[in-house]
């Protein structure tokens, strides 16, 4: 089984869509060597950033292989293979396994509300059908539903389940599930203006909205924090904070997938129900970018 306990910073990736709705191959592909070039560890492929709710099976699944192929044998890809019905998340995770792909990214099922035992069943039938690494992932204020330390300890006793995004932003929760789940269990920020802290508390890295933009920067925070460089990953932090808040002045990811088409990397279309960022947000956008050095 690949490992699938990586360090450092991973990219959600936006997923570049052409004026008509329909993805832009070409472009995701200028978009994953943007990101090898610039040291991402590894790449998230069709996670929620990546409009996984608006994307059939089956361009879901061919977007997968086509990053799987674009980032070549070098670059990890984990693909977002979640959602609220079980039976659809195992059939994800079971054909996302067949393309080669390192690990799998498994969101909280959204809006049903399972209880905490529901979440236990849900994710270890998925871990008992399919022999791959499967990353949780925890995001209440998307999901309406919050998974709990003790059902992320009991989870993390199976061996297919490796590791944890956690996007709540409670970094107290981090030094509990390091204690609790070992130190082979990976931890990962999923709220990009408490990355840092989460790295001080005991996390191996971040998957992040922010290095879809900043994906150099992003890894050499985390490779700074790992390493104990505290001043220079307080540095890159504080440079990026204004753009960690601009990527969330409207509902993820409007704002980033405008600010990626900034940088020429891809078009700004996005699937309904989402829209393109509002004209009003545009310059806090731009002016963040252009504060960290990211855009001319």
């Amino acid at each position: 089984m690949p490992d699938a306990r990586l360090t450092g910073s991973m990219p959600a990736l936006v997923t570049p869509m052409r004026e008509d709705g329909a993805v832009d191959y070409p472009a995701l592909k200028r978009l994953i060597g943007f990101h090898r070039e610039r040291g991402s560890r590894a790449l998230i492929s069709v996670g929620t950033t990546g409009e996984s709710a608006t994307l059939d099976m089956a361009e879901h699944l061919e977007v997968i292989a086509r990053s799987v192929e674009y980032a070549g044998p070098d670059l990890p890809v984990i693909a977002g293979t979640g959602g609220n019905s079980t039976s659809e998340a195992l059939a994800l995770t079971e054909e996302a396994a067949k393309l080669g792909v390192t690990g799998c990214l498994l969101v909280v099922p959204y809006y049903n509300k399972p209880t905490q035992e529901g979440l236990f069943r849900h994710f270890s039938l998925i871990a008992d059908r399919v022999d791959i690494p499967q990353i949780l992932y925890n995001v209440p204020k998307r999901t309406a539903l919050d998974m709990h330390n003790d059902t992320t300890v009991r989870l993390a006793e199976h061996p297919n389940i490796t590791g944890l995004k956690d996007a709540t932003g409670e970094i107290d929760r981090v030094a509990d599930l390091r204690r609790r789940c070992g130190a082979e269990f990976g931890l990962y920020s999923g709220d990009d203006a408490t990355t840092l802290a989460f790295l001080k508390a005991g996390g191996d890295g971040c998957i992040s909205v922010t290095a879809n933009v900043a994906p150099g920067e992003m890894q050499a925070l985390c490779e700074a924090a790992l390493a104990g460089d505290t001043a220079t990953a307080e540095a890159l932090n504080a440079r990026l904070d204004p753009v960690h808040a601009a990527l969330f002045c409207e509902s993820s990811p409007i704002p980033v997938k405008w600010a990626v088409a900034e940088l020429g990397l891809i078009g700004p279309t996005l699937r309904l129900p989402l829209t393109e960022l509002s004209a009003d947000a545009r310059p806090r956008v731009r002016a963040a970018l252009t504060e960290a050095g990211l855009l001319d």
